[in-house]
């Protein structure tokens, strides 16, 4: 019998974790090299506003990543609903929709997504998030209409 964590557990665990925002404990699920992607146009990965959307590589960025994505929201209007877990052997896709609101605009958004994760040997060895950008890129926009998937 095997005692490494199935892909089921194994993203329920990484949902819990983010759910309590501890960016070290949430990256012990990665891998220590992940293949890492998002669905964002190439020149706009890294801007100033959003700089967590970017592709990642390694254990490091994954801590790298939750602690962005955290710096630039406002803590404690975060809510997000997980509406359906596939999974089917190693991967599985995550859907539902995130809330949160912008720390630099103070504006809120809610953003459709899909994440498609691949657990071997009881860690996640893909991460690829399918999000709406248009309403994280809007919630982030400068004053003057400018958006940050115009590029950085």
């Amino acid at each position: 019998m095997s005692t490494t964590p199935t892909t089921r557990t194994v993203v329920a665990d990484l949902l819990h974790r983010i759910g309590h925002a501890e960016p070290e404990r949430i990256a012990e699920l990665y891998a220590e090299h992940t293949d890492w992607e998002l669905n964002w146009p190439e020149d706009a990965h890294g801007s100033p506003a959003t700089p967590w959307i970017r592709h990642r590589a390694t254990h490091a960025d994954a801590v790298a990543h939750y602690r962005e994505l955290a710096a630039h929201h406002v803590p404690g209007q975060v809510g997000t609903e997980v509406e359906r877990i596939l999974v089917d052997g190693e991967d599985a896709v995550v859907l539902g929709e995130i809330r949160l609101v912008a720390r630099s605009t103070g504006r809120s958004y809610r953003a459709r997504f899909a994440l498609h994760l691949t657990v071997r040997d009881g860690v996640i060895v893909r991460h690829h998030v399918y999000e709406d950008s248009l309403a994280v890129s809007l919630a982030f926009a400068p004053a003057d209409g400018g958006t940050p998937l115009a590029g950085g």
